[in-house]
């Protein structure tokens, strides 16, 4: 079995959750660490006092949109300038797909692993005409023909924990990944990655509050397409009126509005996990997930093929039960739906005491 490398206790102690529950479920919603609690009451309090108008809200506001960016730039490797501040993965899947105006008879190529994230956009499109052909995991990138517009498919498998096909990086066409599972999960570099568009959410791995997410797109992709629903934020001389034009960097594709202190949330969360380094947050999180598939293996589970990445899933005859039964004995994990199977999600955060309390709780 693999040892899990070295724990990170100061960083645990930051998610107060973890005192009563080996919480094994940030692929849905990361925990919350308190220091980033803090910041958002700050900014929710100074508002309360000095109201929400005027240019110093303004200011302050943009400033901590600003130092989001930068953070989630530096998190999935791309200059500020490249990347969007969104909603959710699925905003920014959405977006991309709208702004490429993709016409009856182009076509979409997609993975059978895909989260109803992606499948709902890719549905949407579908009802416009557009071909969305759907192929293994592992042969998407040779799926790509000649009418093939834009692959879309995830980083990492929501499903598996596995990384997408690295021949989509020589793919003749763009790539836009699903980064829900990556993106403070795993290291990311979108440029080795050989990707056009990343887009990822903020309150998973990176324990940012519901409702933040990040869309990095290329400026060469920004070339192809047309922003699709410009507003105020997203304009570079609002005053302009009709003849207002949107930003040429990738704020064009910001959404509309994100509220100061879910800003201030994520930026905090971002300074909590990089002050225990994020090297070795990645590492300690791919090596409990490893002992854990191991672990699991040997406790008489069928565990899915995945790779070093912090997803682990089994099968689990009732998996919905199973997971109301953990949870009665403080293991939170979740099942898939539609399948037998059971997910846990491990990060920088989880110990080796995570792990024993899952594996106690399971029959053998």
């Amino acid at each position: 079995m693999t040892s899990p490398g070295t724990p990170l206790p100061a960083l645990r102690a930051q998610f107060p959750v973890l005192e009563r529950t080996a919480y094994l479920n940030a692929g849905t919603n990361g925990p919350l660490p308190r220091e980033a609690i803090v910041a958002a009451r700050v900014q929710l309090e100074r508002e309360l006092a000095e109201g929400r108008a005027g240019m110093r809200h303004f200011e302050r506001r943009a400033q901590l949109a600003e130092e989001l960016r930068a953070g989630y730039a530096a998190r999935v490797g791309c200059a500020p300038t490249d990347l969007a501040l969104t909603t959710s993965t699925t905003e920014g899947i959405a977006r991309v797909l709208l702004a490429l105006d993709l016409r009856r008879g182009d076509e979409i190529v997609t993975s059978d692993e895909e989260h109803p994230g992606v499948l709902g956009p890719l549905a949407a499109q579908r009802a416009r005409g557009v071909e969305v052909r759907m192929a293994p995991w592992a042969d998407v990138a040779d799926a790509v023909g000649p009418r093939t517009r834009v692959v879309v498919g995830s980083h990492v498998s929501w499903r598996s924990g596995r990384f997408a096909p690295a021949a989509l990086a020589s793919v003749d066409v763009p790539v836009l990944l699903d980064g829900a599972q990556g993106a403070g999960a795993v290291p990311v570099d979108v440029a080795a990655l050989g990707c056009d568009a990343y887009a990822a959410a903020g309150q998973k791995w990176l324990c940012g509050p519901e409702g933040t997410g990040l869309l990095f797109v290329s400026a060469g992709l920004r070339e192809r397409m047309r922003v699709p629903a410009p507003g105020y934020v997203n304009l570079e001389e609002p005053g302009l009126g009709l003849d207002a034009a949107p930003w040429e960097d990738a704020r064009s594709y910001d959404t509309p509005a994100l509220p100061a202190a879910s800003l201030a949330h994520g930026g905090s969360a971002l300074d909590v996990l990089g002050d225990a380094g994020w090297g070795a947050v990645h590492a300690h999180a791919a090596d409990l997930a490893t002992t854990a598939a191991d672990a699991l293996r040997e406790h008489g589970r069928t565990v899915l093929k995945r790779d070093r990445t912090t997803l682990v899933t089994w099968r689990e005859p009732d998996a919905i039960t199973a997971v109301e039964r953990l949870a009665e004995a403080g293991v939170v994990v979740r099942s898939l739906p539609g399948e037998d199977l059971v997910r846990a999600s491990f990060g920088g955060w989880s110990n080796e005491e995570d792990l024993d309390r899952l594996l106690a709780a399971l029959p053998r």
